[in-house]
């Protein structure tokens, strides 16, 4: 009740501070006012690397972007051009972070984003990986209860609201405010936070113990009448979803999958929003779409690890308070590397990097070329095949005879050139591992039957977050046909070269988060006898330990056909 209270006090200020503020009198009858927004940090502070790294152009060239220090050079950039901004995050910047952020509990991270300024943020998924009370920490400070401040003697938590109109206890009480309101340009904008309303599929259940998500656009338009009513008129949605991008899509197209998730919440986001920024789906897109009414607006996402700043310029009416969509313009501006970093950020994020080396820059492993995490035509990844083939051999005294891994869960590439022991030495080191695998998931060995085993391979397509294609150990194999009907796309599955046998029982090895059903694989939950294993990560370094120079195994585990 105390931390409810806590919200509570800090959403009647908000409310005050509508109620007694006025616009000071200009001779100009509108405000130029820029809001600049990223999403998906997950604790990218140094820059990215590999394809993490990167943004693709329309013409298929690829630009190095990203790294904390060169986003904060950005963000004032932008901010010099227009006197009026505000910067906004559209959640995750938490959670699956590098070693250099997550050994900190984040708060390296959480100081970066009070030193750029940021006026809100929604939560995303990941904001709840180590719960809510942890939320909670990260927004009001505190050192955490059981490793205490590690990063510095004190942590004072965000200066900035964590926002989600659509999270509520159990019991139906909010959980976290709705909205903040801001001032600039001598006019209020609202700013309205929605997460993901099936975030309960994408995180472990006990993270989200004792909370509900509920439909995004229901709390949008319900938050947006409250601040209409408040004379709030201008709104902006900082939106925890997203569409997925068509392949060859630059950070200005507007080429996304048909009918996504994101598209459909702006379809019917009341007239009274003015732009929607998403996120989750780490996709670049600049689209505009009509409201209800008729009228554009931009829904725009920026990739993500700090790679892109999604910028939208806003003419406010002083006399109506409400937004000119006529005069909208909005872009996505690459982070690139040829500016002169930030010196405060490059302090503090040299900070993190000292306090970390002495675990981050262990040795665990050597690897002969790169191994990518992105899937090839199959969905079939170099990087997915070795976690997998680790999780197996990790998890043999449970008598496993398969591994099985959510491509989701695998958080960057393994380069050769990249290593911090070497330029070019393939020397893998303790940080470059945890940034491939920051969740510290349990793994799990259950029993399923050859039935549940093709259930579960065809539960990869169909899914709300579009196609997940599992990554799977050598010992199984199968075909697939993504043409094929629903539930009929997979054949010819095997077991260590023997067809499968639909009533026999084989023991899978999967993390806690996919024995939960997580990201839709609810086939998983049907397995019995579960036996503990080791932590991912635990085992990824210790097959990288056992097998020095790895090299990227051939892709021949799963074959896609017409």
């Amino acid at each position: 009740m105390k931390l409810f209270t806590r919200l509570a006090a800090t959403a009647a200020a908000a409310l005050a501070t509508v109620a007694v503020t006025s616009a000071p009198a200009e001779a100009a009858q509108t405000a130029d006012v820029r809001i600049i927004a990223f999403n998906d940090l997950h604790g990218n502070l140094e820059p990215p690397s590999g394809s993490s790294g990167k943004i693709m152009l329309p013409d298929g060239s690829k630009v190095d972007a990203g790294g904390a220090a060169y986003l904060s050079t950005h963000v004032k950039q932008l901010e010099a051009q227009v006197r009026n901004s505000m910067v906004l995050s559209s959640g995750d910047n938490i959670g699956a972070s590098p070693v250099i952020s997550a050994l900190f509990h984040d708060e390296p991270t959480m100081d970066f984003l009070n030193e750029l300024g940021v006026k809100a943020s929604v939560v995303g998924n990941h904001e709840f990986d180590e719960g809510y009370q942890e939320l909670l920490r990260m927004q009001f400070g505190g050192c955490n209860k059981t490793d205490g401040c590690q990063f510095r003697k004190t942590y004072d938590g965000a200066r900035f609201p964590l926002l989600g109109s659509n999270v509520y206890f159990d019991n139906g009480l909010p959980a976290l405010l709705p909205f903040s309101i801001q001032y600039s340009g001598g006019v209020p904008v609202g700013v309205i936070g929605a997460t993901l309303k099936d975030l309960p599929s994408v995180v472990t259940p006990e993270a989200i113990k004792g909370l509900k998500f509920g439909d995004e656009v229901e709390a949008i338009n319900r938050t947006a009448n409250i601040l209409d009513r408040l004379g709030v008129k201008a709104q902006v949605v900082l939106l925890h979803q997203g569409d997925e991008a068509l392949p060859g899509a630059g950070p200005n197209d507007c080429k996304v999958q048909p009918d996504g998730d994101a598209s459909a919440i702006a379809k019917n986001v009341t007239p009274k929003v003015d732009a929607i920024f998403t996120a989750h789906s780490h996709q670049q897109y600049n689209c505009v779409i009509n409201d209800p009414a008729g009228q554009p607006r931009p829904v725009i996402q920026g990739a993500s690890f700090g790679r892109l700043l999604s910028v939208v310029d806003l003419k406010i009416d002083r006399r109506t308070r409400d937004v000119v969509r006529s005069q909208t313009k909005a872009h996505n501006e690459i982070v690139t590397r040829d500016v002169t970093p930030d010196p405060a950020v490059t302090k503090l994020v040299d900070e993190a990097k000292t306090k970390a080396a002495p675990i981050a820059n262990k040795q665990v492993g050597t690897i002969t070329a790169d191994l990518p995490a992105a899937g090839g035509p199959s969905g079939e990844s170099p990087l997915g095949d070795v976690i997998a083939d680790a999780q197996l051999e990790g998890t043999k005294s449970n008598n496993a005879v398969i591994a099985m891994t959510n491509p989701g869960g695998i958080r960057a590439d393994l380069t050769y050139k990249s290593s911090s022991a070497g330029e070019g030495d393939g020397v893998v080191t303790y940080g470059e591992a945890f940034t491939v695998q920051p969740f510290s998931n349990i793994m799990q060995t259950i029993t399923l039957t050859g039935a549940n085993l093709k259930n579960v391979l065809e539960q990869q397509w169909g899914q709300s977050g579009g196609t997940k294609i599992l990554q799977i150990s050598k010992s199984l194999h199968y075909t697939y046909s993504a043409a094929a009907p629903v539930g009929s796309r997979v054949s010819n599955i095997t077991v260590n070269g023997t067809p499968v046998d639909p009533a026999a029982k084989y023991r899978v090895s999967v993390n806690n988060f996919l024995a939960a059903g997580g990201d839709g694989f609810t086939e998983f939950t049907k397995g019995t006898d579960l036996a503990g294993g080791p932590v991912d990560l635990d085992a990824f370094i210790a097959y990288l330990g056992a097998h020095p120079g790895i090299a990227p195994p051939p892709a021949d585990r799963i074959t896609a056909t017409p």
